[in-house]
């Protein structure tokens, strides 16, 4: 048993390393260097990464400090932010859990969800066997959290070396690398359509809503939209 979970957790550790865990790094250098900028030492820009690990909060964070901002309405806009990802824990968690877990347990292992680790998952866990789908998750995640400290730790030093065109440019690795993934995960009329809506609302919300409920409206009407024409095509004899 513990030889088997080990091979997951190499499996894991191996998946993130051949390329996800990389482009997550890429998103966290320009975290260090907005630590440095509002004047935090190396090790607190680590810490950010490691209590927090969501490259928008972060930003959020590091972008209210340096603008004054009191720390309360900080704390209060930094957890707003993540609650973005409590859908994909809640529809990760059945996988990964297990008889016994206590809550603090569970609550250990939602503070590895991200987008990167949650695409991945969603992807590979349903067809695992279900003693080898958390060491897998721990691994692929794990992995991915390591190599974002690094990153972070190495724009901490490198802040104000990197040409913009090139920040920009891996910026932009992250959202691409999400898109593919998706496409190559999709298995179900569900999946496709999803992803279809989320193309067609997304500009159309923007144009309406403004860029501050684009993306929240576009997700609840799409992801909407897809559950239910999943649901008739399950449906349908």
């Amino acid at each position: 048993m513990v030889s088997e979970s080990r091979s997951y957790l190499l499996l894991g550790i191996g998946s993130a390393l051949a390329l996800p865990a990389w482009i997550v790094g890429f998103s966290l250098l320009g975290v260090g260097s907005l630590a440095r900028d509002a004047g935090h030492p190396a090790g607190a820009a680590l810490l950010s990464t490691l209590l927090v690990w969501a490259a928008p909060a972060q930003v959020i964070l590091y972008g209210s400090i340096v603008a004054g901002t009191a720390l309360p309405v900080i704390a209060i806009a930094v957890a707003l932010s993540a609650v973005r990802l409590m859908p994909m824990t809640v529809a990760l968690m059945p996988y990964v859990r297990r008889p016994g877990q206590g809550l603090l347990t569970q609550a250990f292992i939602a503070h590895f969800v991200t987008v990167t680790a949650w695409v991945d998952a969603m992807r590979r866990l349903p067809e695992m066997e279900p003693a080898g789908r958390l060491p897998y998750f721990l691994g692929f995640a794990g992995s991915c959290l390591t190599v974002s400290m690094a990153a972070t730790l190495a724009g901490y030093y490198l802040a104000g070396a990197l040409p913009l065109p090139l920040a920009a440019g891996l910026v932009s690795v992250t959202p691409i690398y999400f898109m593919v993934s998706l496409v190559a995960g999709a298995r179900l009329v569900a999946d496709w359509a999803a992803i279809s809506l989320g193309f067609v609302l997304l500009p159309l919300a923007t144009v309406t809503l403004g860029r501050d409920f684009d993306l929240l409206a576009a997700g609840l009407v799409g992801g909407t939209a897809a559950y239910l024409i999943g649901r008739r095509k399950v449906a349908q004899p």
